[in-house]
Formats: C-alpha cells, sequence, structure tokens
C-alpha cells in the first residue's frame, strides 16, 4: 500500500492545505486523465483513504518556472493559470478541461493561483507516465479555410484542441486478452478469457467456420476454434469483433452514419483479409483488423454531433467535416488504445490513394486497394494500377479485370464473414 500512496504523496514546495478535505471516490478517479487508464484493481487501490486538498481564495498554487513532483487536478471552485506572457484562462471544476491535471510537466508552464476556494488532488508525477495519446503532428486537425463557417466541425475542433474528446473504450474482453498475451500465455488461457463473454466466443467459432478459414471439420468449441485460427489471429479477431459495441446512438441520424461506416469497414476488412491471403505480403489477421480500424477516427466526432441540438448542424456540415476528421481522431484513438505504429499509419493514410509510405507492402498498402477495390465501379477513381500500393506486390498484379475477377471469387468468403461481424 506504501508504494500505492506514493502515487499521490510526494513532497514539494506547494502550499498547505486550510482545510482537511473530502474523501475521493473511485467514480471521481475514473473521470480523470490519464488516471482512469489504469485498471480497476489499482484503482481502488489509489481511492483507498484518499483525500482532497483544499485552498482558499487567492492561494498561489504553484508558480511558472517551479520543478514539480506532483500534479494538481481541479475537483471544486476555480483556478486562474497565468503563462509568463501574461496571458491567463480559468478552469472550472465540472468542466472538460478540469478532467485533465491543471499542470502534468517536469516543470510548471503556468503560475495557478485559486479564484475561489478550490478542492484538489495531488497526484505523484509517476502517475502521468501511464498510457495516455499524446499530441502528435498526426492527431492535429487540419481544417481547410472554406470550411471555417461550418458551425459543427469549428466547434468540434474547439473541443478536440481543448483535450476534452471522449476516446471510447475497448471493451473489458479485449483489453483483457491484449494485456494477458503480453505474458505469453497457452491457448488455454486465452480461451478462459474469451469465453468471458458468450457473444465474442460463439461469433469466433463462427468465423472459424466460414470460408475466410477453410476446413471440412468444422469447429463445435472457442477453443478448437482459437486452435485452428491461431492465438495471435484470434486476439485481432476478438477486437475486432468487439469493436461493434462503439458503433452506437440514439440519435436517428448519426445512428445511420455509423451503420454505414460500419458496415463499410466490415466490407474493407474482409477484402483486405482476402488480398494479404491472395498476396502472402502481409498477415491476413493484422489486414483484416486494419480494415475494420480504418475509420474507428469517425466514432468520436459522431459522438460529439449526437449530444448536440438537432438545429446545430446539417447533415451537409457532417459530409463536410467527416474527411478531415478521420484521420487525425482514428490515429488518436489507436494510440490510446495502444496499437502499434503500423495500426497507427492506417487511419491517417488509408484514403490516400498515392500514400507510399515504405517501399514494401504494408497494412495502409493493403486497406488503400481495398478501399479502392470497394469503391469499384465509382467515378473519379484512379486506375487500380496505377497506385504505388499495387506497384509494391511481389507475384501478384492487379487489373480492372483481374480485380472484379479477385471480388467474384471471394464473394462467398466475404458474403460469410459480414455475416458474422454483422449478426
Amino acid at each position: 500500500m506504501s508504494f500505492i500512496k506514493s502515487f499521490f504523496k510526494d513532497k514539494d514546495t506547494s502550499p498547505a492545505p486550510s482545510l482537511a478535505g473530502d474523501d475521493v471516490s473511485l467514480d471521481t478517479l475514473k473521470g480523470l486523465f490519464p488516471i482512469r487508464n489504469y485498471e480497476h484493481e489499482k484503482l481502488l487501490a489509489f481511492a483507498s483513504n484518499l483525500k482532497s486538498e483544499v485552498f482558499p481564495k487567492q492561494t498561489a498554487l504553484f508558480h511558472s518556472g517551479e520543478n514539480t513532483v506532483s500534479a494538481l487536478y481541479l475537483l471544486k471552485g476555480t483556478v486562474a493559470l497565468s503563462d509568463g506572457n501574461g496571458k491567463t484562462y480559468e478552469v472550472v471544476s465540472g468542466t472538460g478541461a478540469a478532467k485533465f491535471p491543471l499542470s502534468s510537466g517536469a516543470i510548471h508552464t503556468t503560475t495557478g493561483t485559486a479564484k475561489t476556494e478550490v478542492s484538489v488532488l495531488r497526484v505523484s508525477q509517476n502517475i502521468m507516465s501511464g498510457k495516455h495519446a499524446p499530441a502528435s503532428p498526426h492527431s492535429t486537425l487540419l481544417i481547410p479555410e472554406e470550411l471555417t463557417e461550418n458551425r459543427l466541425l469549428r466547434s468540434f475542433a474547439q473541443h478536440y484542441l481543448n483535450e476534452e474528446l471522449e476516446i471510447p473504450s475497448l471493451p473489458n474482453i479485449a483489453i483483457k486478452l491484449q494485456h494477458a498475451m503480453q505474458h505469453d500465455i497457452g491457448i488455454a488461457d486465452a480461451v478462459k478469457i474469451i469465453q468471458l463473454d458468450p457473444v465474442i466466443s460463439a461469433k469466433l467459432i463462427g468465423l472459424a467456420n466460414c470460408p475466410l478459414y477453410v476446413s471440412v471439420i468444422p469447429v463445435k468449441s472457442c477453443f478448437e476454434a482459437v486452435n485452428r485460427i491461431g492465438l495471435n489471429a484470434a486476439r485481432n479477431l476478438v477486437i475486432g469483433l468487439s469493436l461493434s459495441h462503439i458503433f452506437k446512438s440514439n440519435s436517428p441520424l448519426i445512428k445511420k452514419y455509423l451503420d454505414k461506416i460500419w458496415r463499410q469497414s466490415l466490407y474493407i476488412s474482409t477484402l483486405s483479409y482476402v488480398l494479404a491471403s491472395v498476396t502472402k505480403q502481409a498477415n491476413p489477421a493484422e489486414a483484416l483488423l486494419a480494415g475494420l480500424i480504418c475509420d474507428i477516427g469517425s466514432v468520436p466526432f459522431l459522438s460529439f454531433a449526437a449530444n448536440l441540438p438537432k438545429d446545430y448542424y446539417s447533415e451537409a456540415d457532417i459530409e463536410q467535416a467527416l474527411p478531415y476528421i478521420k484521420g487525425p481522431v482514428g490515429y488518436k484513438v489507436l494510440l490510446d488504445w495502444g496499437f502499434s505504429e503500423e495500426f497507427l499509419n492506417v487511419p491517417i493514410y488509408s484514403e490516400n490513394w498515392y500514400q507510399n509510405s515504405s517501399p514494401e507492402l504494408n497494412l495502409t498498402d493493403i486497406v488503400v486497394l481495398s478501399r479502392l477495390h470497394s469503391k469499384i465501379g465509382q467515378p473519379d477513381l484512379p486506375n487500380i494500377t496505377s497506385i504505388p500500393a499495387a506497384s509494391k506486390l511481389k507475384d501478384y498484379s492487379l487489373s480492372p479485370e483481374h480485380s472484379l475477377n479477385l471480388l467474384h471469387e471471394a464473394k462467398q468468403q466475404i458474403n460469410e464473414a459480414l455475416k458474422v461481424f454483422a449478426s
């Protein structure tokens, strides 16, 4: 317990609280970034006997330029933050900005002053090393000048810039399996985790019996399914199967968009699997997952829109915004989920026909080819032989005719896999 408490109590030069604080609840911790990313058991340990600190109005909580060993979260009241240029802004408890530390670097870059009596939570800087998606050039929203009048896009951009983005969480089953496989578990242990979710387990069996995994003998158990598919492939499929839960909304308009994007992602993912299998230059299970997450950045944006008044935006506003949102937000979501760099590039570049990020065929190339395949017959598309991804195929050539043949031959595989994912 002393180790756990060291995350929250460190010696520094901050002022002593003037009043006894309240107990800090587990629910409070679950609302704070990046603390909320910790496992449930660790959060329970953190919450044990944890108290806030109370300071009167006009107290200087920290000064610009000072070294720091702890970070402060504002739980009640208002704090003014002033930088070296004299610019000041306020953080009010209960707002999106209060979900993040008032200061979290090795050195305070602002001076924090209590504008009212405040209640704060002090945590060690050690906790700030928890995995959370940092800023990156790839996660920066670039809004064209002609769309500055799009009120929805403008509001979301400000929301995003303020780091108030609500990143959806992967289901516990996917997180547990990811963590467990970092310790070289066997098939039996993986199956125990997968079977905690009967729906995912049943769908995995269904996928193992679909034409993507050709076999005369059908599997009847989760163990047989994982044994046939392989442990790493099963992990990717569990993640993919669990993604459908985040494509939900109570708004009819937003639900329409989410359903469309999910169906499109399913189609691209199965095409990616088939292409990877045929070309033998990429792992098919990884290609399938790459296809499923290629447009994941749409979800936080559409969820944001769902919480706004219906008359705040139009369908045209959504259509205009999505192309500029999906890539950067998708990168940020996958980074927060702990995906590897090869997957991180997929949302950024999968709609850029002329991306050429590596000399060898990679997951992004597979998804680009699959997306272009999925649009065959539509106007204003490049010839599939003219894009860089096609030139990286070693023993397999693509042409419009060959592509159509490939789609026709893989039709049963694709349709059967789509049924399992969509069920």
